[in-house]
């Protein structure tokens, strides 16, 4: 397609081939559109700045924002060129995944490869990679193999991100390139954002009379991690790519061959916020899965004994880093259908990580496990992970060990990431199971890497011992932001309920704020195969709502948002097999949600359903639990205490 007026008018349903000015590209319903040009002047031209510009339903969502590499010692790579060649392409597949939101995953797009060469004689080439979906858009670079780049030497990413007016966003701060991803998301007007701040991802920003959109990156290897800042000069309303540096040589940020791929920078899209929630896209974006065989990757729900610290425990109970702890909480996920204990710090030292304390009789603790049908995850610090990696995984293999979480690391440098997936790679290999604490957010790796369950990357429950930040305002945002970028081990299911005037930060015996629905229904409305419920045994047994807890599944089927306002309230379907969960949540307000039943298919139901009390306001511990028969058509009416929730089980009438 050529064109010569304004960057996206006249746009088509896909690009052509070679161009005078750009190429444009759409999504298979024709709302999406991503268009490349160059320009000079600010102007589309033949030759110039390679820039690239999204419209959702006609609108523009990102004005035309600069794309290009500064390499070492060269001119930026895009900022000279002209467009040789626009390839158009699609697909249209499904494929299954071991643990996710939904099975099968449709994957539907379609494509353009941008060739742009660089004016100068002998130039280089720079290859954008373009995808366009119903849900969102992504563009990565490739830098071919070519006389003037046989290495690469990246000392910054010069993507621009210039949103098309000023607009409502939610980020997150990280203070500097060493964190975790554990701020909570603030709301601030774009333009507002300081300058000097450093924004991680995934960045939601509301658009007004546009579309919800949010930032994040897909397929991140051998590469830094994306984040933002709101420094593009004369652009109140743009920001540009920001990668932490080499750690060796600090004024690079990414080194390589060529050729040499960049993590996909994706555009979530959507008029409803809800509709993100539902979206597969980063996991689209990555390989399909490097494990022949993925029999042994099981999703579940864990018990641990790490967030309730040294509790004063009832008659029958202990609460230390013991043997005899451990094999009484084996026994209590054995009698509550849970499939996992996880081990936390305390068991070995940090480095030392094939050593148990003489306090952890391990033959008899993993023994115990077998007998009970209960698997065991180890915690693990990153350090000893690194230096006795080779060691200890076959290691763990043999004592029977299923799944690894491993802590602290806090970066995500080149290095890190390339050491992210050697763990996952080595895991696999002995069978072992991934959850990744102090972490970057996920990428859609999991497809690669199926082992890979879950990662932290999050503000979650267990800032709750020591602060007042986990309460439901809080946990309204998170479905909008982190979880947009994959599963977060939240560590859900606090049954210490308080409200917002009778709460207490504290190590021991934590509570959480809102009611005990409300926390019930993050394990539906949180996605995290690897399940951990956070509360003491005791806090659980006997209690009638634990029963929702057990049954609920670890992976899903089929997802859906039925209500969904970012910091106020949400209602996430999601199905496993022939049963559906339901949970809504609401932030301090009391609200009424309406909850349509029409995912439901033919014939009558039986729901179980579990509501805040009457009372739940200032009794947050009580529930109401109610059998109803329902079927499709029926719109249910939820009630929701300030700070509450509600959860359904709904399954076919027998």
């Amino acid at each position: 397609m050529i064109f010569r007026c304004a960057f996206l008018g006249c746009l088509m349903a896909c690009a052509a081939a070679a161009q005078e000015s750009g190429a444009v590209l759409a999504s298979p319903d024709g709302n999406l559109r991503i268009g490349f040009v160059t320009l000079a002047g600010g102007k589309p031209a033949a030759s110039g700045q390679l820039a690239y510009e999204v419209s959702y339903g006609g609108k523009a969502l990102i004005a035309p924002s600069h794309l290009g590499l500064a390499l070492q010692g060269r001119p930026v790579l895009g900022a000279e060129v002209r467009i040789q060649a626009a390839t158009p392409g699609s697909a249209n597949e499904s494929y299954s995944l071991v643990h996710g939101k939904s099975n099968p995953v449709r994957n539907h797009y379609r494509s353009l490869r941008v060739e742009a060469l660089e004016s100068t004689p002998g130039g280089r080439t720079l290859v954008v990679e373009a995808r366009a979906y119903d849900d969102g858009v992504a563009f990565r670079y490739v830098v071919p193999e070519q006389a003037g780049a046989k290495d690469l030497r990246l000392t910054q990413e010069k993507t621009e991100f210039r949103i098309a007016k000023d607009s409502t966003a939610y980020p997150s701060y990280g203070e500097g390139f060493l964190n975790a991803y554990e701020k909570a998301h603030l709301q601030a007007p774009v333009s507002g954002i300081a300058p000097d701040q450093l924004v991680v991802l995934p960045l939601l920003i509301d658009v007004p009379g546009v579309a919800w959109m949010a930032i994040t990156e897909a397929h991140l290897e051998n590469w830094a991690g994306l984040y933002l800042r709101r420094n593009v000069p004369q652009t109140p309303t743009g920001f540009a790519a920001e990668l932490p540096a080499n750690l060796d040589e600090p004024a690079l940020k990414v080194l390589g061959r060529t050729p040499h791929a960049s993590p996909w920078r994706v555009i979530l899209a959507a008029a409803d916020p809800g509709r993100l929630v539902e979206s597969n896209l980063a996991v689209n974006l990555n390989p399909p899965s490097a494990i022949a065989d993925t029999s042994w990757i099981k999703a579940g729900k864990s018990v641990w004994n790490w967030w309730y610290g040294r509790s004063t425990a009832p008659e029958g109970w202990v609460s230390q880093m013991d043997t005899r702890t451990m094999l009484a909480l084996i026994d209590f996920a054995a009698r509550s259908g849970l499939e996992y204990l996880l081990i936390d710090a305390g068991w070995s030292d940090r480095t030392e990580i094939t050593r148990p304390r003489a306090s952890m009789d391990m033959p008899r603790i993993f023994e115990h496990a077998r007998q009970k049908q209960v698997g065991i995850w180890l915690w693990l610090h990153w350090t000893g992970v690194d230096a006795r990696m080779e060691e200890a995984f076959p290691l763990y293999e043999k004592w029977g060990v299923k799944g690894l979480k491993i802590d602290f690391m806090d970066r995500d440098d080149q290095w890190m990431v390339d050491w992210y997936h050697r763990v996952l790679k080595k895991a696999a290999e002995h069978r072992l199971m991934v959850d990744f604490h102090g972490a970057y957010k996920p990428t859609g790796e999991r497809r690669t890497w199926p082992n890979l369950m879950t990662q932290e990357g999050v503000q979650g429950q267990e800032y709750s011992k020591w602060s007042f930040a986990i309460e439901p305002e809080h946990n309204l945002i998170l479905p909008f932001t982190r979880m947009l970028a994959g599963p977060m081990d939240f560590t859900p299911g606090g049954f210490d309920n308080a409200t917002r005037a009778g709460f207490t930060g504290r190590g021991n015996d934590p509570m959480v704020m809102g009611t005990r629905a409300h926390n019930m229904a993050l394990v539906v409305v949180y996605e995290s195969p690897f399940l951990v419920l956070c509360d003491k045994p005791w806090a659980y047994e006997g209690e009638a709502a634990f029963e929702f807890l057990k049954k609920a599944p670890a992976t899903w089927d089929e997802t859906r948002c039925l209500n969904a306002q970012v910091g106020d309230f949400i209602t996430v379907a999601r199905r496993r097999g022939q049963e559906w969960y339901v949970g809504s949540m609401t932030d301090w307000s009391a609200r009424e949600l309406e909850i349509p039943l029409s995912f439901l298919g033919g014939g009558r139901y039986a729901a179980e359903i579990y509501a805040d009390a009457p009372d739940a306001g200032v009794n947050p511990k009580k529930v109401v639990i109610e059998k109803r028969m329902v079927e499709r058509g029926m719109t249910l009416k939820a009630r929701l205490a300030p700070g509450g929730g509600h959860c359904m089980r709904i399954v076919p009438a027998r």
